[in-house]
């Protein structure tokens, strides 16, 4: 089976197609949510959800930006130096003052769009391997993030814990922001000539390069918009947490990855799935809300986080009618003899 035989399929054809990978992670939302509210009815009260729906925006703004990247056959590991940055750089440069925050923002967007740019340059220029490449711009970042923090946590403005910490219509603020980028790169990638040629790029950038498209400024342009969203939710993180500390971005590189597979979409590239991404986040967070409920020890939630996973991983990438088949096939064989 080709690269290109092993992409995500959707479940029909039809215009309002949907992926196999959303009504998978939908049921497994579902079935985790039952599980919840019989072995520990605390993880899915009112106080529980509110608490756990902010860190979700926060990881499907990190998830949607690693969903860009192995769109086009890539991996980032920039993620935790990412994140990091924005929340030192948000937090520690207005040390408590208000009018600070504007300026800080737009610094760490600045930031984030070098590291883009950077990332870009070495893997969509330079053609250098994408995790040794990320890997360096992740040392890069938090050599920065000690040199503005010293390692130090600080407390995060009144102003940033109003606006990403507080609620709305009694909905936590950082899930408006989440969804408003959920939107924007829906509407970017789906409908748009330009979105339609960054997946058929990542889909078969051979194919796409013969046809005349920039593979590699497309490439480039993934990590870009892989930072931005990054930036987001490094903000986002401040806000919500009232001392965040400046290895926060530490927590989120394992469960980018897990929510991108669970999501459905292929490691190899091609296209991508961000309501399934999205939802995925959700279901990754309401399991640590309900493991830690249950009383397992904290220390265990990156175990689960692996093996959620791997079972992404296994699900979209093995060929399980073939591995039916040839199972099938040896018992008949041992039958016969």
């Amino acid at each position: 089976m080709s690269a290109t035989e092993r992409r995500q399929p959707a479940l029909t054809s039809s215009r309002w197609s949907i992926s196999r990978g959303l009504v998978t992670v939908g049921i497994a939302v579902i079935a985790l949510l039952v599980v919840s509210a019989l072995f520990a009815p605390s993880s899915v009260s009112q106080g529980a959800v509110l608490g756990m729906l902010p860190f979700a925006a926060v990881l499907s703004c990190v998830g949607l930006g690693q969903m860009l990247v192995v769109q086009q056959g890539g991996i980032d590991l920039s993620i935790p130096g990412a994140v990091s940055l924005s929340i030192v750089v948000v937090s520690r440069i207005p040390n408590g003052d208000d009018s600070l925050l504007v300026p800080a923002v737009l610094l760490a967007i600045g930031l984030a769009v070098l590291a883009g740019l950077l990332n870009g340059l070495l893997i969509g220029r330079l053609g250098l391997n994408a995790i040794i490449a990320t890997l360096g711009t992740n040392a890069l970042l938090f050599a920065v993030v000690l040199g503005i923090s010293g390692g130090s946590p600080t407390t995060t403005t009144r102003l940033l814990r109003d606006v990403a910490g507080g609620l709305s219509f009694g909905i936590p603020n950082s899930v408006f922001f989440a969804l408003a980028a959920f939107l924007l790169v829906t509407v970017l990638v789906k409908k748009t000539v330009a979105g339609r040629r960054f997946e058929a790029v990542g889909a078969n950038p051979v194919a796409a390069r013969a046809t005349g498209l920039r593979v590699r400024t497309h490439q480039a342009a993934a990590y870009v918009w892989a930072q931005l969203l990054y930036c987001l939710a490094g903000i986002l993180l401040a806000g919500i947490t009232a001392q965040p500390t400046a290895f926060q971005g530490n927590a989120y590189l394992i469960p980018a990855v897990a929510v991108v597979v669970l999501g459905g979409t292929s490691l190899l590239g091609g296209r991508g799935f961000p309501l399934a991404t999205v939802v995925a986040a959700v279901f990754l967070s309401q399991l640590d809300q309900f493991v830690l409920a249950a009383g397992v020890p904290f220390a265990v939630r990156s175990i689960i986080q692996a093996a959620a996973l791997a079972v992404g991983v296994a699900l979209y990438t093995i060929d399980w009618a073939g591995l039916r088949a040839r199972l099938g096939s040896r018992q008949r064989v041992g039958a016969a003899a």
